[in-house]
């Protein structure tokens, strides 16, 4: 059968979405034996935009295909436009489907016109071709004030990119300037199929550093938050200040750990981040260069599968200013990591790993998503992605989650 002979037309429909739509023409295009080539269809606010590329076989003439789809079009109160496509410049366009495919994030507490534009900017200057928007957040009132106003869009570019660091470095231009977080990830088969998620606690899963807090208690806590500060900004070897901040907690009670793990503010979105994880069958770790004591608190309130930290020495109810064991300092995070998804038998592809700090990196940079989360400006610049207007259930988007498979739990 010849190719010239056949005749590929693209039906565009637009109007108000109703049931029986796709279904009264597609009926038509039946009665003429079309073969649909691609479908898509998009809703607005209960406005349709429905594309349908067909194929009409050769011996066939599209006349009267087009006039029963006009009758049924004035019928269903809906528009309809037909563009006919030629066989070089269909084959052109399947061959061009096996380019690399790219997934953005945007994400904040508003969507405005200016993020998506500065984004899109961005995207059509290093040759990315937008094929499609989705919305993962739900749709929100513009009358009541929400509690916690989230948003969040997904959309899916294709293309070779022109300059990967400029691309990189503009992002986090317009992240800083307009208050949204942007997300670039590379769309494949490991994106879809995540499995771990590792977590630091102290300022990711906590809004708080304990050993800041428990130093507060023992009359020293303007010398640990120094050295506290100094060690998350990268400005200090973090197991030297681990030493320093330990020997500063000497004399302190054991009762006072207690109270504390009592009081510990869980960061906005845990709660339904950890549910979400758990529902989906992720397994979750804490690797921490705190302290188990409140490392294991938190397992038992979030339902957390491993804790990896640092142990205190504890004698005659006091802390001794010393500690059990290894170190956990970035390069322990990145092994115990690697540890677990070997136990689990994950690919470290299926990995995630979401901190703030500096001891951080090592974990962010291995796993297959790394997120830098309310971060220090230098992690920021050195993760691949980082959250910071929304909660910790914002990396329920990254991993593609809309909200009403969240919500359904």
């Amino acid at each position: 059968m010849a190719t010239e002979d056949k005749e590929i037309i693209l039906l565009k429909v637009s109007g108000h979405d109703k049931p029986g739509v796709t279904a009264g023409l597609t009926s038509v295009l039946a009665a003429y034996d079309a073969i649909i080539l691609d479908i898509g269809q998009a809703d607005i606010h209960d406005t349709l935009s429905l594309g349908i590329l067909f194929e009409i076989e050769a011996g066939s003439s599209s006349g009267p295909v087009l006039k029963d789809l006009l009758f049924k079009a004035y019928e269903l109160e809906v528009k309809v436009k037909f563009i006919p496509i030629s066989i070089d410049y269909y084959e052109t366009w399947v061959k061009s489907q096996s380019r690399q495919r790219y997934i953005i994030n945007v994400l904040g507490e508003k969507l405005t016109a200016a993020q998506l534009a500065a984004v899109t900017k961005i995207l059509s200057d290093q040759n990315l071709n937008i094929d499609s928007i989705i919305r993962l957040t739900g749709r929100t009132s513009v009358v009541e004030k929400e509690e916690y106003p989230r948003s969040c869009i997904q959309l899916s570019v294709t293309g070779e990119i022109v300059n990967k660091i400029e691309m990189t470095a503009n992002f986090m231009a317009i992240s800083r300037t307009l208050n949204v977080d942007i997300s670039f990830q590379e769309d494949n088969i490991y994106r879809r199929n995540r499995r771990l998620v590792c977590f630091d606690m102290d300022s990711t899963l906590i809004q708080a550093e304990v050993i800041d807090e428990l130093a507060e208690l023992n009359g020293v806590g303007a010398q640990v938050k120094a050295i506290t500060e100094s060690a998350m900004n990268g400005e200090i070897d973090f197991n030297e200040s681990f030493k320093q901040r330990m020997a500063l907690l000497e004399g302190l009670s054991e009762d006072v750990l207690q109270k504390v793990a009592e009081n510990l503010p869980i960061t906005k979105g845990a709660h339904r981040l950890m549910k979400a994880l758990k529902y989906y069958g992720y397994k979750t770790a804490i690797l921490s260069g705190g302290f188990t004591y409140f490392g294991e608190y938190l397992q038992k309130e979030l339902g957390i599968d491993y804790v990896h930290a640092n142990q205190l020495e504890i004698k005659d109810g006091k802390l001794t200013g010393k500690y059990i064991g290894d170190i956990v300092d970035g390069l322990k995070k990145a092994e115990y990591l690697t540890a677990i998804a070997a136990k689990e038998g994950i690919h470290i592809n299926q990995t995630i790993a979401v901190g703030d700090g500096a001891n951080d990196l090592p974990m962010i940079n291995l796993a297959g998503l790394g997120i830098a989360f309310h971060a220090k400006p230098k992690v920021k610049e050195s993760a691949s992605n980082s959250i910071s207007s929304l909660g910790l259930d914002g990396v329920l988007y990254l991993l593609g989650y809309h909200d009403r498979y969240i919500d359904m739990m």
